[in-house]
């Protein structure tokens, strides 16, 4: 199999707009099926999380502009709507992408959250030192 680069500008998108696996899964799992409404509790069961965490994806694909709340009754739910043709694009070729290249996608949203752990645990040093 060929190992090509991950496309410049999806790299980015990764770097800047997925901030974990958990929160790839989920959006991927809105994207599926974008008429379906999705509660705390079902998105839980789907990826193996808590309820607490489900929510926490679900307020955050929702800020992310990925997802919004349901317009009808009940409103504690959330579906798949993209806020805009271009970002629905983006997810769509990264949905793409992922399929192809699950673990180079992967290890790019881990290198994110190691290279943020790094400059946190920096600061601290820093201030510490001072």
């Amino acid at each position: 199999m060929e190992n090509a680069p991950l496309p410049e500008d999806l790299r980015r998108f990764v770097l800047t707009s997925i901030p974990s696996v958990p929160f790839l899964e989920a959006l991927l799992l809105l994207r599926a099926n974008p008429t379906q409404q999705w509660h705390c509790a079902s998105l839980a069961g789907r990826l193996y999380v808590r309820e607490r965490t489900a929510q926490a994806l679900l307020e955050e694909l929702a800020r992310a502009g990925m997802a919004e709340h349901c317009e009808a009754p009940p409103h504690d739910c959330y579906q798949y709507r993209p806020s805009s043709p271009h970002l629905r694009e983006r997810i769509d070729a990264l949905a793409d992408l992922y399929a192809r290249h699950l673990v180079e996608v992967t290890v790019l949203i881990h290198s994110s959250l190691d290279r943020k752990a790094q400059q946190f645990a920096d600061a601290f040093r820093l201030r510490k030192d001072s």
